[in-house]
Formats: structure tokens, C-alpha cells, sequence
């Protein structure tokens, strides 16, 4: 049975929405029936998505909140509203202990990826939300969670987005629903020095016994941004292959002794 998702005739804008989940999740929502507007920071990339996905697309940077508003306007523009907004442009730098962390750096990581997407949430509910309802869904991750070495500034800036998301759900209830899915480990450039060195490896460590791929992240946006996630608000849908699962692996069960 295929889904209903409900999404024909409405609009939504991804950032970072050219290469990685960004444009998986673009292209689910356009699959769905949604009219796409994408964000990215290369014009190229941007022309060419929006061509594929026959939506519209703007370059910039998200840091920017003129660029924030010009794209919210350039959605409502080409589109006549904008239900849906997908927060995943995001950076992992600085990469590295927090206490050689340049000031700029971490500054810049909380502005991508907090603040970013708290201003353009506000945009959407200003130019359309606000009145007419919609659906938010931001990219976290599943690191959020616990530390690791070297992605201090990544983690706490994702740990911060992932309070962003519970606050926002609770303050913008029954209008807009505020949800955000928090990837494991998948297979993208920007995760590309994770998982290029070691990927045998790092599958076999899984339950599921393989890394992730941008689909499987924009499938879990794609049900939480629908009318089939309706009654689904604050939410955090973690999609890492039983990452946090693993250390509970006692081995194949179907050749484990019986225990009497």
C-alpha cells in the first residue's frame, strides 16, 4: 500500500537542499506532490535542483538573515504560500577539541545551525504559518544525545537546535508542528572523512549492519512534515540504524545456545 501523504499542491523550502539529505529530502517532498524551494550556497547547484524538482531555489547563505527572508518571500512569491520548512543546511566546524576552538568558528556553527533555523521559522510564520499553519522538521543528529572527541561545537549546537525544535512545538501548538529527525551516521560528503576510511567496519558495528543513506533520512522528514505524522508535535525521530542500540548485540541469534 502507498502512503498518503497529503502534501499535493503545497510548498515547502529546504536549505541546504542541492546535495546529501538536503536533496533526498527535496526530492521525496516533490514525489509527495509538494512544490520545493531550495537553499544552498552554490548557484549552480541551486539552478540545477530547482530545475529537476520544476520549483525554485535561491543562493546564499544561511547565516544570513537577509538571505532567510528574500527566500521566504521568493517561496511565497513562486508559490502563493509555504507550509513546510525543512531546516538541514548545517556545518561541522569547528572540528577538534573545544579548548583549541577558534571563537569565530564556534560562533559561525551556532549561527548556521541554531539560529539559522530559529530565524527562518519565524520568517514562514510572519509570511504565511502564522495564519494558515504548516509543519517545521529540522535536521539534528544522533550525537546530540552524548560527546564524542573532536565534534564538541557540532554537538552542541545540534543539542541546542534539538531544544529549539521542543520550545518552538510548544509555543507555535495547534498551528504549526515542530518536529526534527537526528541521523546516525550517513552516506554524505560532509560525514564523508567518518565513513570513507573505515565503512566495513563501521557497518559491521551496526544492528543493522550497514551506514545510512540520504533516502532513508528524508523518508522519516517526509512522514513527520505530512498529514500522516498529524498528531506528532515536538517529536525527535532518531534514524541511525540502531546506533544507540548497539552495545546490547550478543552476536547471531539464530546460532546462540539456548539458555534453560
Amino acid at each position: 500500500m502507498t502512503p498518503t501523504y497529503g502534501l499535493e499542491g503545497r510548498a515547502a523550502v529546504v536549505t541546504g537542499g542541492t546535495r546529501g539529505i538536503g536533496l533526498a529530502v527535496a526530492r521525496a517532498l516533490a514525489g509527495a506532490g509538494a512544490r520545493v524551494c531550495v537553499s544552498a550556497r552554490d548557484a549552480r547547484d541551486v539552478a540545477r535542483t530547482a530545475a529537476e524538482l520544476d520549483g525554485a531555489g535561491l543562493a546564499g547563505d544561511v547565516a544570513d538573515p537577509r538571505h532567510l527572508s528574500e527566500l521566504t518571500e521568493l517561496a511565497v512569491r513562486t508559490f502563493g504560500r509555504i507550509d513546510l520548512v525543512v531546516n538541514n543546511a548545517a556545518t561541522n566546524r569547528p572540528y577538534g577539541p573545544l579548548m583549541e576552538a577558534d571563537p569565530r568558528a564556534w560562533s559561525r556553527a551556532f549561527a548556521v545551525n541554531v539560529e539559522a533555523p530559529l530565524r527562518l521559522v519565524q520568517c514562514a510564520w510572519r509570511a504565511w504559518m502564522g495564519e494558515h499553519g504548516g509543519s517545521v522538521v529540522n535536521v539534528c543528529t544522533e550525537g546530540a544525545e552524548h560527546v564524542g572527541p573532536n565534534v564538541g561545537a557540532y554537538g552542541t549546537s545540534k543539542a541546542a537546535l534539538l531544544h529549539l525544535t521542543r520550545q518552538l512545538a510548544g509555543e507555535l501548538a495547534p498551528r504549526v508542528r515542530v518536529n526534527s529527525v537526528s541521523p546516525g551516521l550517513v552516506r554524505t560528503e560532509m560525514a564523508r572523512f567518518v565513513w570513507g576510511p573505515a565503512e566495513p567496519a563501521l557497518a559491521a558495528a551496526l544492528p543493522l549492519g550497514r551506514i545510512g543513506e540520504p533516502e532513508d533520512v528524508a523518508r522519516a522528514v517526509l512522514w513527520l512534515a505530512s498529514d500522516a505524522a498529524s498528531w506528532v508535535t515536538g517529536a525527535d525521530l532518531v534514524v541511525d540504524g540502531g546506533t544507540r542500540v548497539r552495545s546490547a548485540r550478543t552476536g547471531n541469534l539464530g546460532t546462540a545456545a539456548a539458555t534453560p
